[in-house]
């Protein structure tokens, strides 16, 4: 699995609108993309401007299909009107065994 981590920060008269598209884009992603595992929107616990998506696709091949399509171009043309990002602050894969047995 391929996961990342982005920050996006919003305008502050803009925080509906901002969720309304990220929650939109999930709902839609999860549903029309096969290789979208996970889409969570989550708020900052102390910044109420600041936003994060949390996203998980199938491998590095899905989230490029997903940033190739609609509901991505989407998103993308409505938030940067009125939010600075994405910020990214992780990406990678899912280990899922011990780093030494994965280097051989």
């Amino acid at each position: 699995m391929y996961q990342f981590l982005v920050a996006f920060t919003v305008e502050p008269d803009r925080r509906d609108d901002f969720v309304a598209a990220a929650l939109k884009t999930g709902r839609d992603s999860l549903a029309d993309e096969p290789g979208s595992i996970r889409f969570e929107v989550l708020a900052d616990e102390t910044d109420p401007n600041r936003f994060y998506l949390n996203e998980v696709y199938r491998d590095l091949d899905a989230l490029n299909a997903h940033a190739a399509g609609p509901h991505f171009a989407a998103f993308f043309a409505e938030a940067t009107a009125y939010a600075q990002g994405p910020e990214w602050l992780m990406k990678g894969r899912l280990v899922t065994r011990p780093a030494v047995e994965t280097a051989r």
